[in-house]
């Protein structure tokens, strides 16, 4: 497997459990028996995830910092899942110069300025890509977003208006769970998943790869293909 992050770069990663979540970007969680509070980057619900008593991965926060421990990972169904959006575009540039978009690029650049919005990528003067994390698995498939997501459903614009001024472009979906498949959430946004078709059907490329993390080490693991219920509307 191709490594694409060390944790332990982050500082000493600590063990604890998760106890509430009194708002979006602060956790109380149990470190070394006391309660500290921890950064969440991620803003999204995760609800299936940040459960009571949950084992936790941290990091310690410098001094000055609102916040004790910011929250790495956590661990589910036997699995450690990454929770810090921060270092999203640090992995999927490290997976896209490793050839996850299907060849191995000249260049990368990121956050690029396109339409109304920022790009993560723009790959070889002229693939613009954008870079999604997915956590949310219900059924062993995996779905995106798990909160509701009008800037997500404007990326999908930009990139659909990027191909119609001849860019190739390219929704990238880094899948945090293990899972057999990847489908928008049609049930939780509508509009996300109805734009997401539409994009795909305008010729905007999918690509979705699995994380691993062993030994607190980050590693491209696998491709994970669009679910069933999604290609059958492409295919309408």
């Amino acid at each position: 497997m191709i490594e694409l992050f060390d944790l332990r770069s982050l500082g000493k990663i600590q063990i604890g459990t998760f106890i509430e979540r009194p708002n979006r970007f602060i956790g109380i969680c149990k470190v070394n028996n006391k309660k500290v509070k921890c950064h969440i980057a991620d803003p999204g619900r995760l609800k299936e995830l940040l459960t009571k008593d949950r084992k936790v991965f941290v990091v310690k926060n410098p001094e000055g910092y609102k916040t004790d421990y910011k929250l790495v990972a956590l661990e589910v169904d036997r699995e450690i899942v990454l929770l810090n959006t921060s270092i999203h575009s640090k992995i999927g540039y490290k997976a896209i110069e490793n050839g996850v978009l299907g060849f191995i690029p000249e260049s990368i650049k990121k956050e690029v300025q396109f339409g109304r919005s920022r790009i993560d990528y723009l790959v070889d003067k002229n693939v613009l890509v954008e870079l999604k994390g997915c956590n949310l698995k219900i059924d062993n498939i995996c779905l995106f977003p798990d909160a509701p997501t009008e800037r997500g459903k404007r990326h999908l614009e930009e990139l659909m208006l990027a191909v119609k001024k001849g860019y190739r472009a390219t929704i990238l979906l880094m899948i945090l769970r293990d899972c057999r498949c990847f489908s928008p959430n049609f049930e939780l946004d509508s509009k996300f998943s109805d734009t997401f078709i539409k994009a795909i059907s305008s010729g905007v490329q999918f690509k979705a790869f699995k994380v691993k993390i062993e030994n607190f080490k980050v590693y491209l693991d696998k491709e994970i293909p669009l679910c069933d219920n999604v290609l059958q509307k492409l295919n309408r």
